[in-house]
């Protein structure tokens, strides 16, 4: 239990400590391939890249790397040692030092990194629009039964009518948040955002929140393109530069974010590594066509049999990534009236709850002279 405990800590310290780097250790590669490329000595690249971040963290990993690589280690064991980057990254580096092609792979791997922010940046984008309607709308309804609510309640419980069932419930609401609202608001606002940390975070229990997010279609569509596009970039990427089949398919698994397509690659892994080609695997694993189109494992097949499997994949990338910008703005349509029907229902209720009582009055006053 104690172990247990600890490596969810240290998943978190993990989580935190990446995400306050941001963008910075992948700008650093890039401008990395960029000065070698210039002929710059990889000491003194280092340097000067190091001079353009901020974070301080990120400096100090940076000093150790040149302390590494002063001290003669190559810089694919020095990258490796950060724990900055994916495994692929060092292996791409090491395949480019025995090789001869570290500035080449350097570059792949900028470009990689590239397509990987644009892939993760379109997730956002859509992701915000919803996001946005829904924390206002929160933010509105929980100001509303804040402050005015308990008002209403007091005047609503010295009305000498029968209330309707919605109306005592917005009564008691409202009544519980002038008592406590202090305490309960503040409470109710961390509980969801540990229970959306935990849902679609946390690495032991996102795949709750990625199930959640598969009962969309139109979310569900838009992660199929985003991973095919993963899938040929990334893939025909690491193939090009020189990493074996197996390897990049494993480094694949660890790029993506989704339990469904780890579980998929892994078994691509596994299928490949026993000799299966990529048709046999794909029979093999029974949800293949969910995750992957049929007319995409056909081109993979194709490319497989023909020698051509990284350009094909590169090209399967090219296009699917001009779908998922398609996508995204199809998305914020599709979610648009969703979403208003959502603010409508809850407006509707609450506007009963108000004006029910205020019919009922009305009769009343009607029926006593």
């Amino acid at each position: 239990m104690v172990s247990f405990f600890s490596s969810r800590l240290q998943v978190l310290r993990n989580f935190f400590s990446h995400f306050l780097l941001g963008e910075e250790p992948y700008f650093f590669l890039e401008n990395l391939s960029l000065l070698l490329a210039a002929g710059i000595p990889i000491l003194d690249a280092i340097t000067a890249t190091s001079g353009e971040i901020r974070s301080r963290r990120l400096q100090s990993i940076l000093q150790a790397l040149s302390r590494d690589i002063d001290a003669g280690k190559p810089l694919s064991v020095a990258i490796e040692r950060t724990g900055l980057y994916l495994p692929h990254v060092s292996s791409l580096i090491r395949i480019g030092e025995s090789s001869g092609r570290l500035v080449e792979n350097l570059k792949v791997i900028a470009v990689e990194q590239k397509k990987e922010r644009f892939l993760r940046s379109r997730l956002r984008s859509a992701a915000l629009y919803p996001l946005f309607v829904l924390v206002l709308a929160v933010v509105i309804g929980v100001c509303i039964s804040w402050f005015i609510l308990p008002r209403l309640a007091l005047v609503f419980l010295q009305l000498k009518i029968e209330l309707p069932f919605l109306t005592k419930l917005l009564i008691q609401f409202g009544l519980f948040l002038g008592a406590y609202g202090f305490y309960a608001v503040p409470i109710f606002f961390l509980l969801i955002i540990v229970l959306l940390f935990f849902i679609f975070s946390f690495s032991g229990t996102k795949i709750i929140g990625e199930h959640v997010l598969f009962l969309f279609p139109g979310v569900k569509h838009l992660i199929k393109e985003t991973e095919i596009t993963r899938l040929g970039y990334l893939l025909g990427s690491l193939i090009s530069a020189g990493l074996p089949l197996p390897e990049a398919l494993r480094s694949l698994s660890q790029a993506t974010s989704f339990f469904r397509y780890q579980q998929f690659y892994l078994f691509l892994h596994d299928s490949v590594s026993d000799g299966n080609s990529f048709k046999k695997s794909f029979v093999l694993y029974k949800k293949t066509s969910p995750l992957i189109p049929v007319p995409v494992q056909q081109l993979i097949i194709a490319g497989e049999q023909s020698g051509t499997l990284s350009q094909t994949l590169i090209n399967i990338g090219t296009e699917y990534e001009i779908k998922t910008d398609a996508s995204v703005k199809d998305l914020s349509v599709i979610l648009e009236p969703i979403l208003l029907v959502i603010v409508w229902v809850v407006v509707v209720a609450v506007a009963l709850a108000v004006i029910l009582p205020i019919y009922g009055l009305l009769g009343g006053l009607q029926v006593s002279p």
